[in-house]
């Protein structure tokens, strides 16, 4: 099962960066560009960081899947996805937005792509990670 939970693991974070890149790197780069007094500038961010930070997420999500939901298959992953991801997206988004001068179309952006992420992640475990 560890084979199955560091493929799984990587997948997922690769999956979610490609992800990230097409959405934040390119479809709300105009939402971002009108605040820029709130976002580290490309030159100051720290890509070391978010990517540990995704690779982290990615394990925690694999793991929690691996070691608590019952029965593995397609049908249990995708809402074990569902739900994660509702569950995350409402905290980065909207909880983002009730503290940050955000724009609301960036929380339905964050929450909306968080749940797309975490359902794909879903997906991708009922693939990888069977009984």
């Amino acid at each position: 099962m560890a084979k199955k939970v560091g493929i799984a693991s990587v997948v997922i974070f690769i999956v979610w960066n490609v992800i990230d890149f097409l959405v934040h790197g390119m479809m709300l780069q105009s939402i971002y560009a009108t605040q820029p007094e709130i976002w580290r500038s490309m030159e100051e961010m720290k890509m070391g960081v978010m990517y540990f930070v995704v690779f982290a997420s990615a394990v925690c999500f694999t793991l929690v899947y691996v070691m608590f939901i019952s029965p593995k298959n397609m049908n249990t992953a995708m809402k074990y996805g569902l739900i994660f991801g509702i569950g995350a997206g409402i905290t980065f988004g909207y909880g983002t937005y009730a503290v940050q001068p955000i724009p609301y179309t960036l929380a339905l952006s964050w929450f909306s792509v968080t749940l797309v992420e975490a359902f794909i992640g879903g997906i991708l475990l009922g693939v990888l990670v069977k009984e």
